[in-house]
Order: structure tokens, then sequence, then C-alpha cells
């Protein structure tokens, strides 16, 4: 019972982390190029699947506000949501850092649509800023976090690998 009420209570602190940090860079959050720093948090669901719904949350409140309009609440969240589910699935992190560039393909079809710029351009600015915030920065910070043990991934089939 402790442990379900503290999953609880770290899944409701990602979601506020990940709108609070979604609006705090909300001049880089939201656009044709941007660098969500909240995405970084999609990689906890590789340490708790149950985690992956706090990001989810956290992205669904966070689009509210996006100045997209409420499209970007429905494709934004689902990208995440998508995201999250093959995250944790994943045994490795560092293949699993690079599932929210693929999912996030979505967002670039919804730019596409509301700016009328190239899909190719907006497949290319989506995918640099999710594999900067998430690729570049996540991977070596959630490494870090549970090399030093302050994260410890939930155990996952036999053959779960960190690297």
């Amino acid at each position: 019972m402790k442990t379900d009420v503290r999953r609880f209570a770290v899944t409701a602190l990602i979601a506020a982390l990940y709108a609070g940090l979604t609006w705090g860079f909300s001049f880089m959050s939201f656009g044709s190029v941007q660098f969500r720093i909240a995405e970084v948090l999609n990689l906890m669901a590789f340490i708790d699947p149950f985690y992956g719904i706090g990001v989810i949350l956290g992205c669904f409140i966070a689009n509210f506000t996006s100045p997209l309009g409420p499209i970007d609440v429905v494709v934004g969240t689902l990208a995440t949501a998508i995201a999250v589910f093959g995250i944790s699935k994943c045994r490795n992190l560092f293949m699993a850092s690079f599932i929210p560039v693929i999912a996030n393909t979505l967002v670039s079809l919804e730019l596409t649509y509301i700016f009328g710029t190239p899909l190719w351009y907006n497949l290319i600015t989506v995918a640099i800023g999710e594999f900067v915030v998430v690729v570049c920065a996540g991977y070596p910070l959630f490494r870090y976090l549970i090399y030093k043990n302050i994260l410890r991934p939930k155990a996952k089939p036999e053959t779960s690998r960190i690297e």
C-alpha cells in the first residue's frame, strides 16, 4: 500500500514537472521548431511504466495552453502516449531514448497541417529537437541517475540492459 501511494505521488509530481517545464520554457516548447525540455521525462517510463501516466497527463495539461490550439492537446498527447508506451516496453535505455524521436512524427504532421510548411521540414525540426533533448541530454542524465542508484528501473525480463 505504501508503495502504491509513493508511485501515485511520483506520477503526480512528474505530471506537474512536465507541465511546469513546458510552460517555463514555452518560448521553445511550441511552434514549428521545438526543444521541449520536459520531453526528457519520457524516459521515466523506462524506470516504471506507471510513471508514463504522469508524462502523458503533464503533456495533456501543458498543451491546453498551446498556441497551436486544441489539435495540439490531441495530437501532442497521442504522440507522447505512443512514446511512453514504446519506452515502457524497451529493455535498453539507449534504444528507448530514440522512441520519442520517432513517435513525434505525429507532431510533424500536425505542424504541416497548421502552418502549411513542408512535411520534410517539420520532420527534421521536430526530430532534431527530440534528439537533442531526449537522446543527447536525457540518455546521459538517466544513465547517470541509474548508475548512482538514484533511480532504479523496475525489473524487466531477464535480458534487461541499461546501456
